[in-house]
């Protein structure tokens, strides 16, 4: 029999950068095992142009990556979610739809690149260091033994996962 593949839905405010590059990543690295989704409650509707030379230039397929509404994964015809991550301390506080078969979640919020000021290369590393703690993260959750965790067990490993250094306070907590 085959193996399980675990949907998991990233989320964010403006799904443009942080939710975006989270999608890439568990596609990339839980093939097999994981199918991942991103989605925003404000959509900025374009991936921002530095979340795309990032994962470019890791050899990323974003051929697909948009920006969208999580309204799209709230209708019937949605794919079920068994995880859902907020990665933006917005996100995390605004009251989200309500996804069917209660999938387990938890917060990896990670300070938002998109805010970032100064030089170009200024920039450039608040992306970089984005990619970095999210690709930190989704290896230690594609590594987690689904199967083997309780409810508890596996909450407590989510929650652990989104206090990884440079957690935002709301993830801290």
């Amino acid at each position: 029999m085959a193996e399980k593949i675990f949907n998991v839905l990233f989320l964010c405010s403006g799904n443009s950068a942080r939710s975006i590059m989270a999608e890439a990543i568990l596609n990339k690295e839980g093939r097999g095992k994981f199918r991942a989704f991103s989605a925003g409650s404000s959509p900025k509707g374009a991936v921002h142009p530095e979340a795309l030379r990032v994962l470019k230039n890791l050899s990323y397929d974003v051929s697909s990556l948009r920006s969208k509404s999580w309204d799209e994964y709230a209708g019937p015809n949605a794919p079920h979610f068994d995880f859902i991550f907020t990665l933006c301390d917005e996100a995390a506080a605004e009251t989200c739809p309500v996804w069917p078969g209660h999938p387990a979640s938890a917060h990896w919020g990670i300070p938002d690149p998109a805010k970032a000021n100064g030089s170009h290369a200024e920039i450039a590393f608040a992306y970089d260091d984005a990619y970095r703690m999210l690709h930190q993260r989704i290896l230690a959750f594609a590594a987690l033994p689904i199967g083997a965790l309780d409810h508890v067990a596996l909450h407590d490993e989510l929650k652990s996962i989104g206090r990884l250094e440079g957690a935002t306070d709301k993830a801290k907590a």
